[in-house]
């Protein structure tokens, strides 16, 4: 296997407005992003910098990358270890910090898996192999912050 990778993605800002002015207030956030032979990702910036509500931004869609990635890496590694995961599912969530010159940066990210596996024996395993995630994960491994997690394992019909 190729030891890199290369991503591209095309961006295109919808948000001239038709009048020509240009103001911080006058214009949308609003873009488009296209990646090859993918659904275009209708986009925004996040609410409190003017962009629209109803639309996803940047900070949803790191967010988003963080605990797929980490849901990706543990079911590898359980399916390595022959762990039988039911379901998955997370509430993470991520802080960011605005500093007095206008500008901010992710301070965390916490991750809060609900793992159900098939059996009693499975679950010690199950919560363990939450820890070597990080070391596993591209995204964990690309940002400068603490990615946290807090799992919860329940077994199956209990």
């Amino acid at each position: 296997m190729d030891k890199t990778h290369h991503y591209a993605a095309e961006l295109e800002w919808t948000g001239a407005p038709a009048d020509g002015s240009f103001t911080y207030e006058g214009y949308s956030r609003d873009h488009t992003v296209r990646i090859d032979g993918k659904p275009e990702l209708i986009m925004t910036a996040d609410p409190n910098f003017r962009g629209d509500p109803t639309r996803h931004n940047p900070e949803d869609l790191l967010l988003a990358a963080i605990a797929g990635c980490h849901m990706l890496t543990y079911l590898a590694l359980c399916a390595r270890k022959r762990i039988l995961v039911k379901s998955y599912r997370d509430k993470a969530s991520g802080t960011m910090a605005l500093t007095p010159e206008g500008g901010g940066r992710f301070t965390e990210v916490i991750l809060r898996p609900e793992v159900v596996v098939a059996d009693a024996a499975m679950a010690d395993t199950a919560k363990a192999l939450h820890n070597p995630v990080h070391k596993y994960c591209f995204i964990a491994n690309s940002v400068n912050f603490p990615v946290r997690h807090e799992p919860v394992i329940v077994v199956a019909g209990t």
